[in-house]
């Protein structure tokens, strides 16, 4: 090989790539651009990370385009938060007007079965005196000399359909406690959540509605995280031990219903069935208790739904999933909750 030969191939092997495809255009500009167009070497400082074509150096229309396109991101951006911010008014307002509806019909208004607040009867009174003392199966069961077998005080006898209904509704409510107090959104709720939570377990979702509606207010800057109460740390802390209980007392409560008290003369499955639609449409109490199921089978998916990243990452998906069964969602989330997190 001759020494001309050897200077051009060396000369060959040390020239960039760049400088072979200036003339195509076909190949990946992303050597030294600003060897071929020093005069747009601002380009690259506006896009470090992007590989640029020479076609795409060259040519300005196609930067009016990628600029327009950018353009049209952020106004696509701008219209889907103005949208999202509609939604939620939407239900917020939504929000507020259930629980005017809630109030008025349940408590004031005659319309609804059984009798209004205002007009209760002692027949009514005496009752849900009964079931608050029968409060998860408690009495009974400590009455009964096949189980505890104390007396501390004689347990009411109720229907155990009315019983039923009363323990599985309260169990469930219990249940809601740890969710709002690892709620991402309860700062917006500037009260205390352990009063809230204290009135739901007896007033149901007379409070529960006013707080999902509150967690939909914007964010307060100034507003911090608070460290949970003594009550929060606690059910925060005992959330399996929570949903278990819930859990265990929701399944007892419909065994309860059917199969509760074979003793007395609560009849057949059958005529336990008859008794329970003719309770729903006769007692405010019992009625109240089907639009607290209701209610409850719609905000407890949108809570878990919104806390996931509670969630222990390896068992998001089928908390997520499981979110939508009635009182099993809230088991599921409590048994997977990260408290490590939430501390």
């Amino acid at each position: 090989m001759t020494a001309t030969a050897t200077v051009m191939c060396t000369a060959a092997m040390a020239t960039p790539p760049s400088q072979f495809y200036h003339y195509t255009d076909t190949k990946p500009f992303n050597w030294n651009p600003t060897a071929l167009h020093p005069h747009r070497h601002h380009l690259l400082s506006r896009f470090p990370n992007h590989r640029v074509s020479v076609d795409e150096i060259r040519s300005p229309a196609k930067r009016r385009r990628r600029r327009g396109h950018g353009v049209v991101a952020r106004a696509a951006g701008s219209e889907r938060r103005l949208m999202d911010e509609r939604v939620r008014r939407v239900v917020q307002v939504g929000l507020w007007v259930m629980e005017g509806v809630y109030v008025f019909w349940l408590f004031f208004l005659p319309f609804a079965p059984g009798d209004p607040v205002w007009a209760i009867s002692s027949e009514t009174i005496s009752s849900l005196l009964g079931l608050s003392l029968n409060f998860f199966f408690i009495l009974p069961a400590a009455n009964s000399g096949t189980t505890v077998g104390f007396h501390v005080m004689e347990a009411p006898v109720l229907h155990p359909m009315s019983e039923g209904l009363f323990n599985f509704v309260i169990a469930w409510t219990l249940m809601f406690a740890p969710v709002l107090y690892t709620d991402w959104r309860r700062d917006r709720y500037t009260g205390s959540l352990d009063v809230l939570w204290g009135f739901q377990m007896f007033l149901t979702n007379t409070f529960l509605i006013p707080y999902m509606a509150i967690r939909l207010n914007e964010a307060d800057p100034e507003n911090s995280y608070s460290k949970p109460s003594k009550l929060g740390s606690m059910m925060i802390n005992g959330a399996a031990v929570v949903g278990l209980t819930g859990g265990a007392v929701s399944i007892l409560s419909i065994l309860w219903a059917i199969y509760g008290r074979g003793d007395g003369d609560f009849g057949s499955v059958s005529e336990r069935w008859e008794f329970l639609i003719s309770y729903l449409g006769s007692e405010r109490l019992a009625y109240a208790f089907i639009w607290d199921i209701v209610l409850y089978a719609v905000f407890q998916p949108w809570l878990i739904i919104d806390n996931l990243q509670n969630v222990r990452r390896s068992r998001v998906g089928i908390v997520k999933y499981l979110g939508f069964v009635p009182v099993l969602g809230l088991v599921a989330y409590l048994l997977c909750l990260d408290k490590e997190d939430e501390q």
